[in-house]
């Protein structure tokens, strides 16, 4: 099939709608594995359904195709430095972080805006990307405010923000 379209226009258009940032962890072994996502949505309340997609092509992409689970650590805004630490590939990410272990094999980072901690549920093919469903088993949330990402930049909610009414 061929598209009226390239690559980079679909990931420019992709990007007028602006996310919150994620960092996904699972664990391999005794190996601690981490990525920045933006790809964070609800599925189902009954059951409690959370999804994220990832890169076929990620080192560790099958480290979460073949994990019993996962856990989702939303970012504040003052964590761009942990969305930029886990966008990388290497070891250093983990370095002086607080974390704790998930209930099935998930890393909790104790300072996020949001954590879920989820019991793998299905994956979906998504073309290039894998769909990670989890069944979340625990939660916890904080009120600081989201880091948010928008044009291929991040943002922060300003204080001048006001929520809007239903009409």
């Amino acid at each position: 099939m061929t598209h009226d379209f390239s690559s980079r226009d679909l990931r420019d258009a992709l990007g007028l709608f602006p996310t919150g940032i994620a960092v996904a962890t699972t664990t391999d072994g005794n190996e601690r594995i981490g990525i920045t996502i933006n790809s964070f949505s609800s599925v189902s309340m009954a059951p409690p359904l959370v999804l994220f997609s990832a890169a076929k092509s990620l080192h560790s992409y099958q480290s979460f195709a073949k994990s019993g689970g996962f856990t989702i650590n939303l970012l504040a805004r003052d964590q761009k430095d942990l969305s930029a630490r886990f966008a990388r590939a290497g070891e250093e990410k983990w370095r002086e972080l607080d974390a704790i272990p998930g209930q099935h094999g998930g890393v909790i980072l104790r300072s996020c805006l949001a954590v879920f901690d989820c019991k793998m549920y299905q994956c979906y093919d998504g073309g290039d990307h894998g769909i990670f469903v989890g069944e979340v088993v625990g939660l916890r949330a904080s009120g600081d405010d989201p880091l948010i990402y928008f044009r291929s930049n991040y943002h922060e909610i300003g204080s001048g923000i006001k929520d809007l009414q239903a009409a």
